[in-house]
């Protein structure tokens, strides 16, 4: 038994991405493989309904977990609260409860400049990733109050450091921080706990920034001291696990910048 046994966790952008090499490439994967060697129970959102189901395939093969895949999209125009709430609803039919929610879902226009962004491109960045963290912590809420959960949402270097061509990006991101300090500061008193990580992991979609917009690459993405970028499981996916112990209940409201290596940094 695993330490994460009879509970269940919700992330988004949970889908399996693969890099040109044929290794994993998607942070929300690498988490999904880490708490499920610990036994919990998975609900993997996503846009892509075939990474999904590969997900759910492989990881209740390798690691006999209960996954449950559900295709959501939040973004401009939609009734976004009823599609996270639908997907909430699901996951307590399935599973009885929520003890996790980890926001890590985030599409953008990585590369357009500020001058040249559009609206709707500002729009992806916003509604993908600070709407999306807004609406899956109200509709869990409930439910993590009862189980004194945890809630780990994901932000960027890119705005802490300002980064070329990320505006919507890191405009979005920094609404995440902001919104998870309120969030500490109003659920610490449930007994919830709520951080924030800010990760540098080399994935299929940083990959994929590379390829198409090498000014901004270069400008934006560094090797990390320690050689080499973190590994989306063994670094990332554990301090995510690390984070929802209940020996990790005292760094609520903190964030986690995982800067390549294994380093955690409040």
């Amino acid at each position: 038994m695993g330490i994460m046994t009879g509970k269940t966790a919700i992330i988004t952008g949970g889908g399996r991405a693969v890099l040109s090499d044929g290794s994993c490439g998607s942070i929300g994967y690498g988490i999904a493989t880490a708490y499920a060697k610990e036994g919990a129970n998975l609900v993997l959102t996503g846009r892509n309904v075939k990474k999904l189901e590969e997900a759910k395939e492989e990881l209740e093969r390798l690691y006999g977990v209960k996954v449950l895949p559900v295709a959501a999209d939040v973004s401009a125009g939609a009734d976004n609260k009823a599609v996270v709430e639908g997907v909430v609803k699901q996951a307590i039919d399935a599973f009885g409860r929520i003890d996790v929610l980890i926001n890590n879902a985030q599409a953008s226009a990585s590369g357009v400049t500020l001058a040249d962004h559009t609206t709707e491109q500002f729009d992806l960045a916003l509604y993908s990733g600070l709407y999306a963290t807004f609406y899956y912590m109200q509709a869990c809420y409930p439910y993590l109050k009862e189980t004194k959960g945890t809630v780990i949402n994901f932000a960027s270097g890119a705005g802490i450091s300002g980064n070329y061509g990320q505006c919507s990006y890191a405009a979005a991101k920094e609404g995440v921080r902001g919104l998870s300090r309120v969030a500490a500061t109003e659920w610490g008193p449930d007994g919830i706990n709520v951080n924030v990580i800010c990760p540098l992991a080399w994935t299929a979609q940083l990959e994929n920034f590379q390829k198409n917009y090498p000014e901004a690459y270069e400008a934006n993405v560094k090797m990390p001291p320690m050689g080499h970028f973190g590994n989306v499981e063994t670094e990332i996916g554990r301090v995510c696990l690390q984070i929802a112990t209940p020996d990790f209940k005292y760094m609520t409201g903190q964030t986690i910048t995982l800067q390549g290596g294994s380093g955690l940094r409040p």
